[in-house]
């Protein structure tokens, strides 16, 4: 079976093809049909799209992460081209989302939130399917649900907030969920921000499906906002497991990267835009 992985969306550009933004989204190919996850701020979709000549009118399903701006900001504009789309999420996806943060020795407070109503983006063909629990959305293709938070080290961010019936709390990003492909190689994990915490998530996947062997991990994997010895104890469990490949991208974060570079040499890469993966 095909399977091709295109970053569309990423913090930085590669092959000099493309413009970078804040926000993630993968252009997923396979021989049953095309599919997107996540659709990055909104401004550099469609222009990348077309610079790397993939087709979001072929869509089949659109997947998103979770609910922060920077990974459903394009979706009204994939819907203004497709039209009709199943759209998988949490049912969480549009709570109204917050970062605290001080500059200049004031507190600064932000919506980082979805951008968009759901009624709205129902009229541009949005048709959502909520999900809670670990989902095999196609044959073979499997939707993790909600990931149990098992490790003592991986940490919610502390900034983040969200809104729920009038009350302001840290934010237990209970939408966070990837995606994982089985292929003939073993299996991809697709990453959004990995707020659920990137080992939590590979762990999740391994118990649900049985499987131990990953042809690689892409996308977003928080790691930029762990501690140090965080980041240690993440790539520690990385190495215990059975990894082709790591490519990383948006949330990662250079220092991040640079380390994971280390420790895994030619099985490192970063997903920038226009970073393809396939098997």
């Amino acid at each position: 079976m095909k399977t091709r992985i295109t970053i569309l969306c990423d913090n930085l550009v590669g092959h000099l093809v493309g413009s970078g933004e804040h926000g993630f989204s993968a252009f997923i190919e396979l021989d049953k049909g095309n599919y997107l996850f996540d659709t990055g701020s909104g401004r550099s979709i469609v222009p990348n799209s077309l610079t790397l000549n993939k087709d979001l009118k072929s869509i089949r399903k659109i997947f998103l992460s979770h609910g922060h701006y920077d990974h459903t900001g394009g979706l009204s504009e994939v819907l203004k081209l497709k039209g009709k789309v199943d759209v998988h999420a949490h049912p969480h996806v549009f709570l109204d989302r917050i970062v605290v943060f001080k500059e200049e020795g004031r507190e600064i407070k932000r919506f980082i939130g979805i951008h968009y109503k759901k009624s709205y983006l129902e009229s541009l063909g949005a048709q959502f399917v909520f999900n809670t629990d670990f989902n095999e959305v196609e044959k073979g293709l499997f939707l993790t649900g909600e990931v149990p938070r098992q490790t003592n080290f991986e940490k919610r961010d502390p900034r983040l907030f969200s809104e729920m019936d009038g009350s302001m709390t840290q934010d237990l990003f209970l939408d966070d969920q990837s995606l994982a492909l089985d292929t003939e190689k073993g299996l991809i994990l697709i990453l959004g921000c990995a707020h659920a915490g990137m080992i939590n998530i590979v762990n999740h996947v391994m118990h649900k499906t049985g499987k131990q062997k990953f042809y690689a991990i892409v996308g977003g994997t928080h790691l930029d906002f762990l501690t140090p010895e965080q980041l240690e104890e993440s790539i520690k469990s990385l190495k215990r497991m059975e990894i082709g490949k790591i490519g990383v991208s948006h949330c990662t974060g250079m220092k991040a990267a640079f380390r994971l570079h280390q420790e895994f040499g030619d099985r490192f890469f970063y997903g920038c835009v226009g970073s393809v993966l396939e098997v």
